[in-house]
Parts: structure tokens; C-alpha cells; sequence
């Protein structure tokens, strides 16, 4: 229950844990799609009827009644990010069928399921279909390769998640596992990033995934399958996973310990990324986000651009190399996270600097 504005409570709380909001904006629908692949997505106890609809408030209303300069300044802010507007993309190039590029969001929400018509007619003209990984779509060969290297997923030398917590860490996560049904022990050998996965999912997408709804890419995925089209992935579940071991151990308990204070700020967060996301106003994510908080966000500048640098830049340009041979071949939906699409490193600019055409469909 939300005892005081949010807006407050976000400036107040952000102050003390800075990098909360960067972890969370960026990781969470990223986060989502390895645990679905590993299975490891717990119910709540509760249908995906009687939690239909997320309780979160965008920041974005919040801010047009309480800052509204802030919010023009983060629109401002965002409209300077290049490639920034929209979520479908036409691929040309002299000698090739076009192909499409089209942003997603790793959640179960039936607004987001639902391919905006232009999306959907190319997904269904398409001869080829590529999502991030293919190896979303068997969590039991997932698991199973992933055996081979358990490092990416647990602690392997003997050491558990209390390791690098203190008393009152160790009873903050306890008592939030506990809330959900998750005995510590359980899961104290996973790495911090896993289990902060696991409770940053608001009520409604836990009882959706819980009862097997399928999220966007899942529901591309599969449906490409069914119609008998070639289906690819651009990266392996290892890679994507790596890239998340690849940061510092201190990074993701802090992230974990900070998700789980200040976890009646989710929603809001959630139903900030998830309306911006239907507009098709991508680049406006993590500005609309840190106009809501304090200028103390600053201080956790360094921490981010690390995160941002590992867990997005780098895989932009893996998947754009990868992208390359797919779009030569022609009429390809090729289906990402749609935080790769925006930015001087976004895949919309990577592929143009390859000599494709990329026109934003509105």
C-alpha cells in the first residue's frame, strides 16, 4: 500500500540506493526472458484472472501534474537520442527483399502481445523469423547445456549469497523470499541477478507466467514454428548470460538488496516501461524514469554506463554482426528487445552503417 506520493517516495528512496532505477529499467525484461528459459519463474498463488491488471502508475502521468518541466526536459532528452521513436523497422538494401526489425518487451501484458497490424504484417509475410534466443523455447535443453557451465548461474566455490550480505541484508531478502514462498536456502547459491529477477516481477505477470501465458517473444517464436517458418536466434542463452556474470559481484547484491527496499516502486517502474513501450517512445524509458528521482542519480553514473556498456552496447553489435547474413538473404522479422533499438550503438544504427536503409514504419 503506497503511504506517501510516489514521486516522493522515489526521490527519497533513489537517494539512498541510486542504482536501483538504472538496474531495473534495463535488466528486468532481460532478466525475465533467462529465468523463463531456466524455468525459474515461481507463482504467486493467485490466477492471471484475478490479476489481469498491473496496479502501477506511470511516472509519466505523475510527473505531468507534479514536474512537468522535468518531463519536457527527459522528452527533450530522449528526442535527441537518435533512432529513439518506434517499434518497427524496414530493412533495405539494393539487391535484397526487405526485411523488418521490430522492438519487443519480455512481458505477458495482453497490450504488449498484441502486434501493433504494421508488425503483424510483416511478421506474417516474413519467410524467416529471429528472436534474441532460440533456447528460450526448451528450458530443459537449456538447463541441461547450462550444466556444462554452472558458474554463469550459481556460486560454485562454496560460497552462498550471505557471503556478501550483512544481518540486516540477509533478513530484508529472507523476509521477501519467505512473502513469496521461496525458501533461502533454496536459492542461496544462485547468483544475486537470478533471485532479483525472481521478486521484481509484479503479481499479475507472476500469475500470468505462472499459468503459461507466453510473452512477446515467446508468442513470435512459437507462432513462427507452428506456420513453418525458419526460425533463428541471435545469441545463445550462454552468451546471455554472460554478459550478466561479466559485471561485478558487488554490482548485482546491491542491485538485489536495493530491488527488494524499495519494492513497491516496481509496479510504477513496470507501467512506466510498459506504456512508453506502446507508444513506440523508447529512448524515453530511463529519462522519464530519472526525472522522477533526485540528482544524486548522478553519483551512480559510472556503475551504469559499465552495466549499459556490458549488457546492451556489446550485444547490439553481436546481434548486428549476426543480423547481417539474415537481412542478405531477405524477407527476415528479426524480433529484439526493443532498449537495442535507439542510440548511436543501437542495432537501427549499426545495420545503417552497414549500407542498409532502416526507415522507422509508424
Amino acid at each position: 500500500m503506497h503511504h506517501q506520493p510516489v514521486l516522493s517516495r522515489v526521490r527519497t528512496s533513489c537517494a539512498q540506493f541510486p542504482s536501483l532505477v538504472f538496474a531495473v529499467a534495463l535488466s528486468l525484461p532481460f532478466v525475465l526472458l533467462i529465468l523463463l528459459a531456466l524455468g525459474l519463474v515461481w507463482g504467486t498463488g493467485a490466477r492471471a484472472s484475478e490479476t489481469a491488471a498491473c496496479d502501477g502508475t506511470s511516472l509519466v502521468e505523475q510527473l505531468e501534474i507534479s514536474h512537468p518541466q522535468r518531463l519536457a526536459q527527459a522528452r527533450a532528452e530522449a528526442a535527441a537520442v537518435p533512432n529513439g521513436s518506434g517499434l518497427l523497422w524496414k530493412v533495405e538494401k539494393s539487391g535484397t527483399e526487405p526485411s523488418w526489425l521490430f522492438g519487443t518487451m519480455h512481458v505477458t501484458d495482453p497490450r504488449v502481445t498484441r502486434m501493433p497490424e504494421a508488425a503483424q504484417a510483416a511478421f506474417d509475410t516474413a519467410g524467416t523469423v529471429v528472436i534474441e534466443t532460440i533456447d528460450v523455447l526448451d528450458p530443459a535443453k537449456a538447463q541441461a547445456a547450462l550444466m556444462t557451465k554452472p558458474e554463469l548461474t550459481m556460486f560454485t566455490d562454496g560460497t552462498t549469497l550471505d557471503t556478501f550480505l550483512d544481518e540486516e541484508e540477509t533478513g530484508i531478502i529472507k523476509a521477501e523470499l519467505d512473502r513469496r514462498g521461496i525458501p533461502l536456502a533454496l536459492v542461496s547459491r544462485m547468483k544475486p541477478w537470478m533471485i532479483a529477477g525472481l521478486v521484481t516481477l509484479p503479481a499479475c505477470e507472476m500469475a500470468r507466467k505462472a499459468e503459461g501465458i507466453e510473452f512477446l517473444d515467446i508468442k513470435i517464436a512459437n507462432t513462427a514454428r507452428d506456420q513453418g517458418k525458419q526460425l533463428l536466434g541471435l545469441e545463445s542463452l550462454g552468451e546471455q548470460l554472460a554478459a550478466l556474470t561479466d559485471l561485478p559481484i558487488e554490482f548485482h547484491v546491491r542491485g538485489l538488496v536495493e530491488t527488494i527496499r524499495l519494492a513497491d516502486l516496481m509496479p510504477d517502474i513496470m507501467a512506466t516501461m510498459t506504456d512508453l513501450y506502446l507508444e513506440g517512445e523508447i529512448a524515453q524509458i530511463m529519462p522519464v524514469i530519472l526525472a522522477a528521482g533526485p540528482d544524486q542519480l548522478k553519483d551512480d553514473a559510472s556503475g551504469y554506463a559499465a552495466f549499459e556498456e556490458r549488457i546492451v552496447t556489446m550485444r547490439n553489435h553481436v546481434m548486428a554482426e549476426r543480423a547481417v547474413p539474415i537481412l542478405e538473404a531477405g524477407n527476415a522479422f528479426i524480433a529484439v528487445g526493443a532498449l537495442h533499438l535507439p542510440g548511436e550503438e543501437g542495432l537501427v544504427t549499426l545495420l545503417q552503417d552497414t549500407g542498409y536503409t532502416v526507415t522507422a514504419v509508424r
